[in-house]
């Protein structure tokens, strides 16, 4: 059941994900939700992603945030501007010539409704749906082997943007929720995760990466919140590395199956950890 929320929506009216993501919640969510304190002040959001937690809990009030600028933009988009967004995605074609004229734009100078429409765009027809920089912070996923993916899913679109209403999107570092987190809110952390073998690579989702001090710095926050009454989950994966760094946490391991992931190995069953 949503958390705190006052606005009731039919079945076929509930938001789920705009976007695939890599290491997206939704099948994950029977192993998140019974963390989810039954009330809290501010939900906070600092790896917001695909947001499927988000939008699984729907609460009155939240600060959605993230390191990716286009990410948050495509956000921004999403809840300002639906009908507009809608319109921009209903004439792009699923052409692969479209789709390399697409990729190749200088997507930053463009207003939020249209970066969001390239961002979805490029998800929905891109190899796995995968979102991946170079360091130029230039897309680098070829074209995907789909025969008619839906580009333009207006009723979920239309649904995320209700859903977004009362969220304030921010782009900016995990560690400025240590700014604004009170006792008695609840921060959900869905890091980039710490790579299994030594050919898992999440470091591309920016172009900057996430590095084992940024692992760390996470840890280091998360602690901090707890001891100020924050309600804290976080997601991550069962290496050993993780393990060691949340010692003295509550740490929870959970069966998940990973469908969008540039390595083979990297889908199907796999243990994740659930920390708090």
């Amino acid at each position: 059941m949503p958390h705190a929320s006052s606005e009731q929506t039919s079945l076929f009216d509930e938001p789920r994900p705009f976007l695939k993501w890599v290491g997206g919640k939704r099948q994950l969510l029977p192993a998140l939700l019974p963390h989810v304190p039954r009330s809290f002040g501010t939900y906070h959001e600092p790896f917001v992603g695909g947001g499927a937690l988000f939008f699984a809990v729907r609460p009155a009030r939240a600060v959605l945030s993230d390191n990716n600028a286009r990410l948050v933009r495509t956000w921004r988009g999403v809840r300002d501007r639906v009908e507009d967004l809608i319109r921009l995605l209903k004439t792009y074609p699923h052409d692969k010539q479209f789709f390399l004229e697409m990729r190749e734009r200088d997507i930053d100078a463009a207003s939020d409704v249209e970066v969001a429409a390239w961002f979805i765009y490029l998800n929905r027809t891109a190899f796995n749906g995968l979102y991946r920089v170079n360091s130029k912070n230039k897309y680098n996923v070829p074209f995907g082997r789909y025969v008619n993916p839906t580009i333009c899913d207006e009723p979920t679109l239309r649904a995320c943007s209700r859903a977004l209403r009362g969220a304030s999107i921010e782009h900016e570092d995990f560690e400025a929720v240590l700014a604004r987190a009170k006792a008695g809110d609840f921060v959900y952390f869905d890091p980039p995760y710490v790579p299994l073998s030594a050919t898992s690579d999440f470091t591309s989702y920016t172009a900057e990466g996430f590095s084992a001090e940024d692992q760390k710095r996470l840890r280091d926050v998360a602690r901090t919140l707890k001891e100020r009454g924050v309600h804290v989950l976080l997601s991550n994966s069962s290496a050993e590395f993780v393990r060691e760094l949340y010692e003295g946490f509550h740490v929870e391991e959970v069966a998940a199956t990973r469908y969008v992931n540039c390595q083979a190995d990297g889908r199907g069953p796999v243990v994740e950890l659930v920390i708090r």
